[in-house]
């Protein structure tokens, strides 16, 4: 299994040390050529803004997209926002997953928080029980879904802070910046 990691702008880095923890694969990807023989995306936090017309002016758009109609891709933050169709805000967006997102949610930096979420699918999945330790930074909110979309995760208010739609998945939050590897090997159970 080999998963790229969109290295436009963010954290894209901690990410690629969570695979490598896990033994995978993984390539940057930069340019559209980059995308060949790879069996999934992760698009990492950062700014969506920048992140999207780094991929507009690199012509990555078009080629993520149809990368998308056969791979698994998961959003992280940024990387959430990116994927989504809808943010409300002018902004280049893939528009792959039924989900209406909205952008620093929780306010600025300053307002950055660490929750412990209870997500019944991932502990399924990892055979555990723990919470998840989620740290959102200017993160958004997942406002609303719609079509096959579920909803993974919300925090104790109910706003949605995970979802899942087939082979994508968007979370609010950065799981790289943990040392619990749950939502990367929960990523991966997608990936065919």
């Amino acid at each position: 299994m080999k998963i790229g990691i969109l290295a436009l702008q963010g954290d894209f880095a901690e990410h690629r040390i969570m695979l490598k923890n896990l033994g995978v694969e993984t390539a940057e990807v930069r340019l559209p050529e980059q995308l060949k023989g790879l069996d999934g995306l992760i698009i990492p936090g950062g700014e969506s803004t920048t992140i999207g017309k780094l991929a507009a002016a690199f012509n990555l758009i078009k080629p993520l997209r149809k990368f998308g109609q056969r791979h698994a891709i998961w959003g992280t933050c940024a990387g959430a926002i990116f994927l989504s169709k809808d943010v409300s805000h002018k902004q280049p967006l893939l528009k792959l997953m039924d989900i209406k997102v909205a952008r620093n949610a929780f306010g600025r930096q300053l307002d950055s928080f660490e929750i412990y979420l209870d997500i019944s699918n991932l502990n399924r999945a990892a055979g555990k029980d723990d919470p998840y330790h989620a740290i959102f930074i200017r993160a958004p909110i997942i406002k609303s879904v719609s079509g096959d979309t579920k909803i993974l995760a919300s925090i104790p208010d109910g706003r949605i802070v995970a979802a899942q739609q087939g082979h994508f998945l968007a979370t609010s939050f950065h799981p790289e910046l943990t040392n619990d590897s749950r939502f990367h090997e929960y990523f991966l159970s997608l990936v065919d």
